[in-house]
């Protein structure tokens, strides 16, 4: 029986500017292992989270790994933000995986506390208030695809590879994917995928549900980027707490059963109904004009 509203239920503080910033890297020329960007304009409400180690191919190590949840902090206190795209500034990848040349370093002790914190940054991806998408331009394999995974939304060009490859490495997935791809597939088919480590183009991964849109890749090598602007503006307009909410009502919701389920839809639904943009929602469509919503 659920007695109390969790934490993750109760509606967000009102916004409050946001300024872009970059984050500090041990790699060459003090290269930034990422960049996160506040869009302008038209596009305001849409942040950006730019995964940037070329050497390594974005590789997740220490370094990216203690940036991605420094940056997912901030962001997360960062209430006009909408919505969260991550993206790769190397092109042809979006994420290698799990940094194998730095785990070789590492003692079986340091091996296990890093695969913990790696996947509590999944976690922190999951559990972020807004919608996210993943950008998948390239290579996405073994924690790049978990990465994604933890998304809301994911959209790949079709020539993007992806896979939970560990098995062909001696390992297991161990940032999610055991648990969030049969989620999203089915269990008989995630487990297929992981049995056999294959790997999957993006026309196949959509043609499996295991992303939401393939597009032909341009010559930039930025198409799945640009598909999932239009995505996060088409989400930008609406109301964003009560996106916010019914994100949540979905992601507990299916977690338990369905009467269990409903309840949690429930509590979402009322905390909803005293919010200013559902006041602003019903005016609209009596004065029949577009609603501006104010995530109030």
């Amino acid at each position: 029986m659920l007695r109390a509203v969790p934490r993750a239920l109760r509606l967000p503080r009102p916004w409050r500017p946001f300024q872009a910033r970059g984050c500090a890297s041990d790699g060459a020329a003090g290269s930034p292992e990422i960049q996160v960007r506040a869009l302008a304009g038209p596009d305001e409400g849409i942040s950006e989270i730019l995964m940037n180690r070329p050497r390594a191919r974005n590789a997740l190590g220490n370094v990216l790994v203690s940036q991605l949840l420094d940056a997912l902090a901030r962001l997360q206190e960062e209430r006009q933000v909408r919505v969260l795209i991550f993206r790769s500034g190397v092109k042809g990848v979006f994420c290698a995986g799990a940094d194998l040349k730095e785990r070789e370093q590492m003692s079986e002790a340091e091996v296990g506390v890093f695969v913990q914190r790696l996947r509590g940054l999944m976690d922190k991806i999951a559990a972020f208030p807004a919608p996210t998408i993943a950008a998948m331009d390239g290579f996405a394999l073994g924690g790049g695809l978990e990465l994604a995974l933890a998304c809301d939304l994911r959209v790949a060009a079709s020539s993007a590879v992806m896979g939970l490859i560990e098995t062909t490495r001696g390992l297991l997935p161990g940032a999610g994917g055991t648990q969030r791809l049969p989620r999203c597939l089915g269990v008989a088919l995630a487990k297929e995928l992981i049995f056999t480590g294959r790997r999957l183009n993006g026309e196949q991964a959509h043609s499996l549900g295991l992303v939401n849109h393939a597009v032909a890749q341009n010559e930039e090598g930025d198409a799945a980027y640009h598909r999932a602007r239009d995505l996060a503006r088409e989400i930008l307009p609406q109301a964003p707490i009560a996106v916010q909410l019914g994100k949540v009502a979905i992601d507990r919701g299916t977690e338990v059963d369905i009467a269990s389920g409903m309840a949690i839809e429930g509590i979402c639904y009322a905390q909803n109904i005293p919010t200013r943009d559902r006041l602003e929602g019903m005016a609209a469509f009596r004065e029949k004009r577009p609603p501006r919503f104010v995530g109030e």
